[in-house]
């Protein structure tokens, strides 16, 4: 990164200590970081508030770095520990899911039920022929039936690959196909803004070219007409007609549990492999810890989507592990009104809300009226994830939802990590607006210059990880040189997140994002050879070059220069290229704006300087243009950026 990056961090003075009477009760003390300096023994601990079938011989094996083995020979279910055991404790009643329809009805689904629910499904997948290790993809809709799909395969030792609803054929066909998946659960479609969007069509077109797939198995979620194929299963034939009794299995600690794909450099989805035993002990004691959960007290609302790691960790695993009650919302911030967020807290009295930065920047734009129109007064801790969050956003996210009161956990992941990493804890931590402040109990986290050395506070560099830690990632699904190759060369024998970090003068850490060319938009991380591909794949396009630019709603949006083959030019171009990066990848890919240019800023040996074209879309002055083969096309590309706004 650059000294000029680094320098653009905001001087941040304000510091809120915990109340008195928060910090009396929370679960983390502030002893906690001193007993965890004994790392091993710390997460040893962690584990043991989980149900082990077979206790582990040993907490770590390090000894085939950079791949890690923990809880050695340890043999627990998934399923049993997010429901069995709390049934079988006599918490069968608890709620564990309000589920919230946009169009205002709810259903509240208890441990018990969602047990039997779970048992059904894994009974159903088991009758079509689904076995332990067999890969299940889901593309579903924020329904129950999601949870219920995720556990099921937990139970049964299938790990499932979820693919984000909004995600097209081809982006669903290519991780279908990586992972190999032999049964694919998906829906008629999805209600979003007050109608209903078909999901079948992409699954039948992926599934076309998808010869491991056996069966598709099919929930009624909207009603809508269906065409079906011969590999088609309804949800609601086979797992409600199958029993309510199953027997799990207890798998080994390393078994694999899910494969999660998230964009790569290289343009090719990486299939990130998490396992089950040191996965489930950080995200359970991190969504413990961190959100100072009260299983007998709280309403929990993460309002992500199971299709990112955000609703693995913190809808499923974590709060289920932890016998949570817990929103979650079929719907958008936005439907019938602007305020439907506030409504759903107040009328479930939400105790704990956790999101991303991109919705409460959009909050902050929609005005107060919508807020101050409900009756927040139930919540008493608010969470962040996504990209960094702007001091300003967490200042009205605290006075305006939180009342002034709310302590704010503003939180440092990624897919990668499977958990919490770096975080306030909210009894012990005072925070600084946009900070995520410190790395949690029994993670080691620094900030390393170019050549691996420790920056001193006030300074800035890469973020590094350089122990492991239980929930890391355990290799990428099929490619285990590509795994070593991405996280582990930058710098010797430490895991290097890919985010720029700095620490302020008393050593807080400040996130500043991305250091290489995977934009995070609105907290998707999306790689620009994806979305260059997917625009030089329209017969229009010569060549493409995609940056991600600082936009104060998304954190990044993205900024596309294309150079049109002879005879294409068309007036209408921008908003064609827009919706073919839709229909390639998804909605969240499609640019921001759209540029028409005729030539590239290149190096002589043939790069694309993005670097330039980053200054060009935030509109600051440009960088050293000396090595590019033809200095003055940065003129002509500043001069159209303006005229080059594309419609929404």
């Amino acid at each position: 990164m650059s000294e000029d990056t680094l320098a653009n961090l905001l001087i941040e003075d304000r510091s809120f200590e915990p109340s008195p009477a928060f910090a009396k009760q929370a679960n983390a003390k502030p002893d906690v970081y001193s007993l965890a300096e004994d790392r091993l023994a710390f997460w040893a601990e962690q584990a043991a508030r989980l149900t082990w079938d077979a206790p582990w011989s040993e907490v770590l094996d390090w000894s085939g770095a950079p791949f890690a083995r923990w809880f050695t020979d340890g043999r627990l279910n998934v399923s049993v520990n997010c429901l069995d055991r709390h049934v079988d404790a006599g918490h069968g009643h608890q709620t564990a899911i309000i589920f919230e329809r946009e169009d205002g009805s709810s259903e509240e689904i208890s441990y018990a039920d969602l047990k039997d629910r779970v048992c059904r499904a894994a009974n159903a997948l088991t009758g079509l022929g689904v076995g332990a290790g067999d890969r299940v993809a889901i593309y579903l809709p924020m329904i129950p039936e999601a949870v219920v799909a995720m556990l099921a395969c937990a139970r049964i030792g299938a790990p499932h690959s979820v693919v984000f609803a909004g995600f097209s054929a081809e982006a669903l066909r290519s991780r279908i196909d990586d992972a190999e998946a032999k049964l694919v659960i998906t829906a008629d479609g999805q209600f979003r803004r007050g109608d209903s969007m078909a999901l079948k069509p992409a699954v039948d077109e992926a599934v076309a070219g998808a010869p491991t797939v056996e069966h598709v198995l099919v929930v009624r979620n909207t009603g809508q007409e269906v065409t079906a194929t011969d590999k088609d299963v309804w949800w609601e034939d086979v797992v409600a007609a199958a029993s309510a009794e199953h027997t799990p299995e207890a798998f080994d600690s390393e078994h694999p549990l899910f494969i999660l794909y998230t964009s790569g450099t290289t343009g090719k989805p990486k299939g990130i492999l998490h396992t089950t035993g040191g996965y489930l002990t950080q995200a359970a004691y991190t969504h413990w810890a961190v959100f100072d959960l009260k299983p007998d007290h709280d309403v929990y609302w993460c309002t992500a989507d199971i299709g990112w790691v955000t609703g693995h960790s913190y809808i499923v695993y974590g709060p289920l592990a932890n016998r949570a009650t817990q929103v979650i919302y079929e719907g958008t911030p936005d439907t019938p009104h602007k305020g439907r967020w506030w409504d759903i807290v107040q009328k479930h009295r939400v105790t704990t809300l956790y999101t991303a930065p991109t919705a409460i920047r959009t909050f902050m734009k929609w005005g107060d009226d919508w807020p101050n129109q409900f009756d927040l007064s139930s919540l008493r801790l608010l969470g962040s994830v996504g990209e960094p969050i702007n001091p300003e956003a967490w200042m009205w996210y605290r006075e305006v939802i939180g009342g002034g009161h709310c302590p704010i956990v503003d939180t440092w992941w990624q897919t990668e990590t499977g958990a919490i990493m770096i975080s306030p804890l909210p009894g012990v931590t005072a925070t600084k607006p946009g900070s995520a402040m410190r790395a949690l109990p029994g993670i080691s986290a620094t900030v390393v210059d170019d050549h691996a050395r420790p920056v001193a506070d006030g300074e800035g560099g890469y973020l590094v990880l350089d122990q492991p830690w239980p929930s890391m990632l355990r290799g990428i699904w099929g490619d285990d040189e590509r795994y070593v190759t991405t996280y582990w060369s930058r710098f010797p024998d430490v895991y290097f997140a890919g985010d720029g970090a700095k620490l302020d003068d008393d050593g807080a850490i400040w996130l500043l994002g991305r250091v290489d060319d995977v934009m995070n938009v609105s907290g998707h991380r999306i790689s620009t050879t994806e979305v260059e591909s997917a625009l030089v794949s329209h017969p229009a396009v010569a060549e493409a070059a995609v940056v991600g630019a600082s936009d104060q709603t998304t954190g990044q949006g993205i900024v596309a220069f294309v150079i049109l083959r002879g005879g294409a030019e068309d007036e209408d171009i921008a908003s064609k290229l827009r919706a073919h990066v839709a229909k390639e990848i998804g909605p969240i890919a499609k640019p921001r704006q759209i540029m028409v240019v005729n030539e590239l800023p290149k190096t002589r040996s043939g790069k694309i300087m993005r670097r330039l074209l980053r200054d060009v879309a935030e509109q600051r002055d440009l960088g050293d243009v000396t090595t590019l083969a033809d200095p003055t096309v940065m003129n002509l590309i500043g001069e159209g950026l303006a005229a080059s706004k594309s419609d929404d």
